[in-house]
């Protein structure tokens, strides 16, 4: 049986994650992540899109993205693409990298785009083995920049977006993104639904 048609809607963002195959590491130095930047660099070249939200840990990624000029399969096989080609030819690796296609699910409303960016942004002190006291001390995660209200250096991020929908609705109590962000916490039959689909390490 062939594989299923992915489902692709320009106006919308998708939530993106790919895992190392087996869990491994595929991320093992600065070196492996600025690979990956730059894959996002030159697919961003060939065909714009807008994320939003990233986290970039050591054995899976997370990204909150939105291709409005093409399906976000060309986006994603360029993007997955080069940085195995990368990772192999700088280890000399053989095998399967990633553990199978990347996984994307639809994010259609602004409450759940709050909602899929702040579980987006806790990766770094949710995961099993905790590797940053506070999300902003994360390297390779977009929401240092959120924190520190700064021009984004990736043509490719917009952080205006999250921001705007706290402004825009009144009954959210949170004062800003960055407080909604800290506050938020996954319901837990949607935590176990997440670790079902392998989005967690």
């Amino acid at each position: 049986m062939g594989r299923m048609r992915r489902i692709w809607q320009p106006e919308i963002y998708y939530h993106v994650t790919m895992r190392g195959n087996n869990r491994q590491n595929i991320f093992l130095n600065d070196g492996d992540f600025a690979l990956f930047f730059r894959a996002l660099y030159k697919a961003n070249s060939k065909y714009p899109f807008t994320i939003i939200a990233y986290c970039v840990m050591n054995n899976h990624y997370h990204l909150l993205i939105r291709s409005p000029e093409v399906p976000l399969s060309n986006i994603m096989s360029i993007v997955n693409k080069r940085y195995s080609e990368c990772f192999k030819r700088k280890y000399n690796f053989n095998g399967q990298l990633y553990e199978t296609r990347y996984f994307a699910s639809m994010v259609s409303d602004p409450i759940s785009l709050l909602n899929v960016s702040s579980y987006i942004h806790q990766n770094p002190i949710n995961t099993k083995g905790i590797i940053a006291d506070k999300m902003e001390n994360y390297c390779y995660s977009s929401y240092k920049y959120y924190v520190q209200e700064k021009e984004s250096p990736y043509p490719f991020l917009n952080t205006k977006l999250l921001p705007s929908i706290i402004a825009t609705y009144p009954e959210i109590k949170d004062s800003d993104y960055c407080s909604y962000c800290e506050n938020f916490r996954l319901p837990m039959e949607e935590e176990k639904s997440t670790q079902s689909q392998g989005v967690l390490t």
